[in-house]
């Protein structure tokens, strides 16, 4: 049995835009999975289904083979999602009250909400900034912090929406062996991105969305040569660059 399925998935704005439509996909435990698509191809809106922030016009997602509409909030404890935008992620004045918020808000004793944050920051590397205001990080740090709000809920599923978004190389280099770490310490990752020179190398499967569709599914060396056709530029070979950028192992 898959651990996150969409059936049908379809979403349709108010005004009667069609964002996603007929989305059937299943991701296995421990997989590494790259959604890739150009602008409005309708990825944000589908990560946004996964843990239930948007509801769908038609279809249903599934975790461990149950509708997530029966546990909203169990929903979110096992599919986390770091936006594209990690300010928007940002509630607390300091790095270790952030990471705080949601282990408070299910309640849980003070003395584990600490050892929580302590160990979530410590697995990014942020144990540092505890007492810093979180605008004053970088932008790698930033998401780093959102993703320590992620592990603190202690998900089975990561989902990255577009996280090399405004990085700068560094930054980007910080974030992805971040990303590494946490599919190799068991977490299941989706990762999206229009960039696939960044984590090409690393992903186990790569869909394509185009249009509000699913149009493509499979190993990322059958996949990739089709690209170009839904408007996404094919990646680097290893060792190439355009200006900085190098395809990253």
């Amino acid at each position: 049995m898959a651990l996150l399925e969409t059936e049908d998935l379809t979403h349709v704005f108010p005004d009667g835009t069609v964002a996603i439509e007929g989305i059937n996909l299943k991701v296995n435990a421990g997989e590494f999975l790259v959604i890739a698509g150009p602008n409005g191809s309708g990825k944000t809106v589908f990560a946004r289904h996964l843990n239930g922030l948007l509801r769908p016009t038609r279809g249903r997602v599934l975790l461990d083979g149950e509708p997530i509409s029966k546990d909203l909030i169990g929903a979110r404890k096992k599919v986390g999602l770091v936006f594209q935008n990690p300010e928007s992620q940002i509630v607390g004045q300091t790095v270790a009250e952030d990471v705080a918020f949601g282990p408070e808000n299910l309640n849980l004793p003070a003395d584990q909400v600490a050892t929580v944050v302590e160990e979530s920051l410590a697995a990014v590397g942020l144990s540092r900034f505890v007492t810093r205001s979180p605008h004053a990080l970088s932008g790698g740090e930033k998401r780093k912090l959102a993703i320590a709000g992620i592990l603190a809920m202690n998900p089975k599923i990561i989902v990255f929406d577009e996280p090399f978004t405004g990085l700068d190389y560094p930054g980007v280099v910080q974030v992805l062996k971040e990303i590494l770490r946490l599919h190799k310490n068991g977490h299941t990752i989706l990762l999206i991105t229009h960039e696939l020179e960044k984590v090409l190398a690393h992903a186990g499967r790569l869909v394509i969305m185009h249009g509000g569709r699913l149009v493509e599914d499979g190993k990322p060396e059958t996949v990739i040569s089709r690209v170009e056709n839904y408007g996404l530029r094919m990646p680097l070979r290893e060792g190439e660059k355009v200006g900085s950028l190098t395809w990253l192992k």
